[in-house]
């Protein structure tokens, strides 16, 4: 099974995670089949170890970690990088993968670009 990860920064907010869910929820109205889930790195639950533990108790061979950062500060740098090392050496038998932060991808870049335009 592969599932998917997106990766936010989280918040004291409680309706702060609303919109990592809805694309959340739109991944899963274009596609099914497709397990994703939301996991946070601080102030906000669950967080990445437990996402991952999760998934792989229920049966994932492959997990993809979407960073949800518009910026690529120090946690998207540095502290991601380091979860996803560890991840891979509590689960060596799954295959780990990381995207690029969303702020780093064109197409949302452009989107953004055609939002403001508009």
């Amino acid at each position: 099974m592969h599932a998917i990860i997106l990766f936010a920064h989280g918040s004291r907010d409680p309706l702060w995670h609303k919109p990592i869910q809805a694309v959340a929820e739109r991944i899963v109205q274009r596609s099914p089949t497709t397990v994703v889930r939301c996991a946070y790195l601080e102030l906000t639950e669950p967080d990445l170890p437990h996402v991952a533990k999760a998934l792989v108790d229920e049966g994932a061979t492959s997990l993809c970690v979407v960073p949800m950062f518009l910026g690529v500060g120090r946690h998207a740098r540095e502290d991601l990088p380091e979860l996803i090392r560890v991840l891979k050496i509590d689960h060596p038998s799954v295959d780990i993968q990381c995207q690029p932060a969303v702020g780093e991808q064109a197409q949302l870049l452009d989107l953004l670009a055609d939002i403001a335009l508009s």
